[in-house]
């Protein structure tokens, strides 16, 4: 089995954190957002991951140069092959999973990565394939699928009229990965492109006509990283998951000077906290040193300064120092805000 997993460039929705670092490199309690996608989709595949492959944008899109050493590194802690590609050039969504048709083949699963999921089920590898679902208030911002039987019957792009509630996340499940390549090769021969973009939309709608059986695969919880909110949301969540795991996620050796930490947390290594109380729903990265705060549900990531500080519902960046008394704040790598 093999995971490929289109990654989400620098973008615009989670600036200013994704100008010096790629959205699924984000880290949610001390992981990147795209580790623990291809870990949660090991769990439901529950098979061997032969390879895992990222496609990422190229370096002069704002990619640092070290990308793909992180994650050949995430790929080798599931023992499994890594490979990166490049897209030169964004296409669709059907583009960029080609840029990685030397690893399309065989049982593949997708994942764009800019979410994240928990799920109860498990995989039945001998369907043709399976689009993870979620059921949504508000169908009209999604792309949808429509089920007969208990398979998917029909696909509608962010329907005007109700036609189901069932929303795609963005992770789809192929038995034959060599018949999606072959597709998407057709569209690209010949140009077939919806809004100057090569979707894989169309290539699902083929291969369901030519006979492919498509499942849902329902998730009991869906959680976006796109913009500043939702991922500190998804940064709450994943620490509620994690403390009813039985997971401490606080490094052994953070320093504590009249300061409390109010569980769940996720607390790196070698940071310090004095007189500061820290939770819950937070995260904070290594090497960070925090005084006089007290900070509630906020993501902050490495090599951070705080003090003075009363926090809630904030995004704070690598190598950030923050000195004031704002409350809801989006911070990006290397601020100074004092």
């Amino acid at each position: 089995m093999k995971i490929i997993v289109p990654m989400a460039g620098i973008g615009s929705r989670l600036r200013p954190h994704t100008l010096t670092v790629p959205k699924p490199l984000t880290v949610i309690a001390g992981k990147p957002i795209v580790q623990r996608l291809v870990e949660d989709i090991a769990a439901v595949i529950d098979e061997k991951i032969d390879e895992i492959a990222f496609i990422i944008g190229p370096a002069k899109k704002g990619f640092p140069a070290n990308t793909s050493e992180h994650l050949l590194k995430i790929a080798k802690g599931l023992d499994a092959k890594g490979t990166v590609y490049i897209q030169e050039e964004a296409l669709g969504t059907a583009h960029a999973l080609f840029c990685a048709k030397d690893s399309l083949s065989g049982p593949c699963v997708v994942a764009y990565a800019d979410t994240l999921f928990k799920a109860d089920f498990k995989l039945d590898a001998n369907a043709d394939g399976a689009i993870w679902v979620k059921k949504v208030a508000d169908p009209s911002a999604f792309g949808v699928v429509k089920l007969e039987n208990g398979f998917i019957k029909d696909f509608v792009e962010k329907p005007k009229d109700f036609v189901s509630d069932l929303a795609i996340i963005g992770i789809y499940y192929f038995k034959d990965g060599d018949k999606v390549r072959d597709e998407i090769q057709y569209l690209i021969d010949n140009n077939l492109r919806e809004n100057n973009e090569y979707q894989l939309t169309n290539v699902l709608e083929t291969l369901k006509r030519d006979g492919a059986k498509f499942i849902p695969g329902t998730v009991d919880t869906w959680m976006d990283c796109g913009k500043k909110d939702p991922t500190v949301d998804t940064n709450k969540q994943v620490l509620q998951f994690e403390h009813k795991t039985g997971n401490n996620l606080v490094s052994d050796d953070v320093v504590l000077e009249n300061s409390e930490i109010i569980q769940p947390c996720y607390i790196g290594k070698n940071v310090v906290l004095k007189n500061t109380k820290i939770g819950p729903y937070v995260s904070i990265g290594e090497n960070s040193f925090v005084e006089n705060a007290t900070i509630t549900n906020s993501l902050i990531q490495t090599n951070v300064v705080i003090s003075n500080a009363k926090l809630d519902n904030a995004m704070i960046g690598n190598h950030a120092k923050y000195d004031g008394n704002f409350t809801s704040v989006s911070l990006g790598d290397y601020t100074e805000l004092t």
